[in-house]
């Protein structure tokens, strides 16, 4: 995956639309943005074209016709974007992104669960570091 690739939100929300639905045509995508963004598909075209060559998406020819997928999976993707954004935006400090977790109102069982085994994971590896 290329690094410095920045995306856009309007790249951002085709990407996602592509990850939950792949692999897909530059015609169903153009389908679902029309109806709900009023896109028109060489807008769509262009957009997934874009996103391909700064090596988010990958193509294949089956059947005659081009079905897009991601090039990351959804994790690793949404873990790029994070460490990215905590990067840049908080100068790679963790600590906003946490206090705006712990300030977020619906936060599900699963969710909550999942947060604290990644401390825990965290609290070990800080432990073996020492050692």
């Amino acid at each position: 995956m290329p690094k410095g690739q920045n995306i856009g939100r309007g790249e951002l929300e085709i990407l996602q639309f592509v990850q939950e639905h792949n692999p897909i045509t530059v015609r169903e995508v153009a389908d679902h943005f029309a109806q709900t963004k009023g896109h028109v598909r060489t807008t769509i075209l262009n957009v997934m074209e874009r996103l391909r060559k700064k090596g988010y998406l990958k193509r294949q020819k089956t059947a005659g016709m081009f079905r897009y997928s991601p090039q990351q999976e959804k994790t690793e993707f949404l873990q790029r974007m994070v460490r990215e954004f905590v990067d840049k935006a908080l100068g790679g400090s963790v600590t906003p992104f946490v206090a705006y977790l712990a300030q977020k109102p619906k936060i599900s069982d699963a969710e909550l669960s999942e947060l604290k085994q990644l401390v825990r994971n965290l609290d070990q590896q800080r432990t073996k570091e020492k050692t």
